[in-house]
């Protein structure tokens, strides 16, 4: 009997000390290419999900419970022999303590996601090497990911996971491939070289103010935590000041601008006259969320 109660206890160790970072899904949108039933884009599907979710990324031990939600869904416009041309939005989101409800931390749409892949291909991640823009991306995103949800918990906790991110643009430089360089247009290479330049501070400590001192609070005190939400927008409106019109704005509120609108309009009443033109200052693109806010 003891015996077996240290098998079951050993058994439930492992798999806890185990349980990888995601709980990923994939879906491969093929509309597009005229031939959306083929098998292998089932198969892609369902490679990247095991690839993503069984995957070891980190040194950290994720509880099943602690694993991060993420959506991957590829549309893909042209198909030929194993030359894929696509565009992958990216999401993922994050529990708000003392609740069940998760919110949006990352929401990006890249329209440059082309790859080579064949039926069956092995997926593995090289941090050494660049082996696959399939691989790259995907790979990239997930550090991405890892970061933010980091910085979210801690502030400037995710440096070490955007530092992992870089080191696959740095990788993926020679490839030609399109997102890995410096453009005219933001990509990946903005949206990590943004993330580890203090130019754009104001945006981890807004990702940091806005969780875990404001919405993480909300469960105990509503007012408090969206005083705190309030609070945050001064450290994009000082990021703006210096980078007006910055990627790293869109990214915030692509993500958060819905729930912003939301928070400010509900709940027990605060000052937020001031933090609504701060609003429209530094994001006008969603000024429809913001005329929506009721004070």
């Amino acid at each position: 009997m003891n015996k077996l109660f240290l098998v079951i206890v050993f058994s439930i160790f492992t798999f806890i000390a185990s349980a990888q970072e995601f709980n990923a899904t994939v879906a491969v949108n093929a509309a597009q290419t005229g031939n959306p039933n083929l098998q292998i884009f089932k198969t892609l599907e369902r490679s990247l999900t095991e690839f993503i979710n069984n995957t070891k990324w980190t040194d950290v031990d994720y509880r099943t419970e602690e694993r991060i939600n993420c959506s991957f869904f590829i549309t893909l416009e042209k198909y030929d022999n194993d030359v894929f041309d696509a565009t992958l939005q990216v999401l993922a989101s994050r529990p708000v303590y003392g609740s069940g409800y998760t919110t949006t931390i990352f929401n990006v749409n890249d329209k440059q996601f082309g790859f080579n892949y064949l039926e069956y291909q092995p997926l593995n991640y090289n941090p050494n090497n660049f082996d696959s823009n399939l691989v790259s991306v995907i790979a990239y995103y997930l550090y991405t990911i890892l970061g933010i949800d980091a910085d979210s918990f801690e502030l400037n906790g995710g440096t070490k996971y955007y530092q992992e991110a870089n080191n696959i643009v740095s990788n993926a430089q020679g490839s030609n491939r399109l997102g890995w360089k410096r453009e005219r247009d933001p990509n990946r290479f903005t949206l990590n070289d943004d993330l580890l330049s203090g130019t754009f501070a104001g945006y981890r400590e807004a990702l940091y103010k806005y969780h875990r001192e404001g919405l993480d609070i909300m469960h105990n005190n509503v007012k408090k935590g969206k005083e705190v939400i309030t609070e945050s927008m001064k450290s994009l409106n000082k990021m703006h000041n210096s980078r007006p019109n910055s990627y790293m704005m869109r990214v915030f509120f692509d993500a958060k601008a819905d729930e912003v609108s939301s928070i400010l309009s509900g709940g027990p009443s605060v000052n937020i006259a001031e933090t609504v033109q701060v609003l429209n200052r530094i994001a006008p693109t969603y000024s429809d969320n913001w005329k929506s806010i009721k004070f």
